[in-house]
């Protein structure tokens, strides 16, 4: 993550809930910069109505995409061409392309063979092969606040914040193997990797992998609550507060 990282932050409206700007934006703020915010599509249509009071106080700029032929989506184009635009203008150093629709694959392809990290978001539903065209991918759902003021004030609602288990993915086989696979790809002699760089090898092996999809803010406790591995804390060497985590499969 590089917070002075500048990004262009593109938005299907037609796409995407407006229910989640709030977090998503502030998502985007963990890997760069967002300077550049727009979001496309016909707001002379009643169903892009709820983003128009989001705009302004997320300082998003809207951007006009008539629909000139039934059938084509006119703001999947619009958007590949300012995509373009700012790329070759060399004002950011990475993309989030806010969708759910495969239609750009190819552009977020386009992107990445031009030297520029794609941060996609999307719901589930999004298909695979946009998916995997990202460096990362982050569903929209694990974004949403997991209670409201009004079920902390209710004492018949559970004292647990997260969400329902079944909101959750399951920690399948393939999973596990993945994370397995990993580890041993990156340790040493002895079988010990460094977590970080796990953490990082797995993102590039499955760009939409995020401890949240399964209930867990962070690799660390999903990674415990799993019975096939050890975890090591170490002392970094430049303070003692600060621990350097290492994770082994068990023999």
């Amino acid at each position: 993550m590089n917070s002075d990282k500048k990004l262009a932050v593109l938005i299907d409206g037609d796409n995407i809930p407006s229910a989640y700007v709030k977090e998503m934006m502030e998502e985007i703020t963990k890997y760069g910069n967002p300077t550049i915010k727009r979001i496309y599509g016909d707001w002379t249509k009643p169903h892009l109505k709820k983003w128009k009071n989001l705009l302004l106080t997320n300082a998003i700029t809207p951007i006009q995409q008539y629909a000139y032929t039934t059938g084509k989506n006119a703001t999947d184009s619009a958007m590949i061409i300012d995509a373009m635009d700012i790329l070759y203008s060399a004002k950011v150093d990475g993309f989030c392309l806010v969708s759910s629709d495969s239609d750009f694959t190819r552009l977020a392809t386009r992107l990445r063979e031009a030297g520029m990290n794609v941060i996609g978001i999307g719901e589930r539903k999004t298909p695979e092969p946009f998916i995997v065209a990202c460096d990362r991918f982050i569903y929209v759902e694990i974004l949403k606040p997991k209670t409201t003021e009004n079920d902390k004030s209710n004492k018949s609602e559970s004292i647990n914040d997260s969400p329902a288990k079944d909101e959750f993915e399951k920690i399948t086989k393939k999973v596990i193997r993945l994370i397995a696979n990993s580890i041993q790809d990156e340790a040493d002699d002895d079988g010990w990797a460094f977590l970080g760089d796990v953490g990082s090898l797995i993102q590039k092996k499955q760009p939409n992998f995020d401890s949240r999809n399964y209930g867990f803010q962070k690799l660390t406790p999903l990674i415990k609550s799993i019975n096939k591995f050890e975890i090591d804390q170490r002392e970094s060497g430049r303070s003692k507060r600060s621990k350097l985590i290492y994770v082994r499969v068990k023999g």
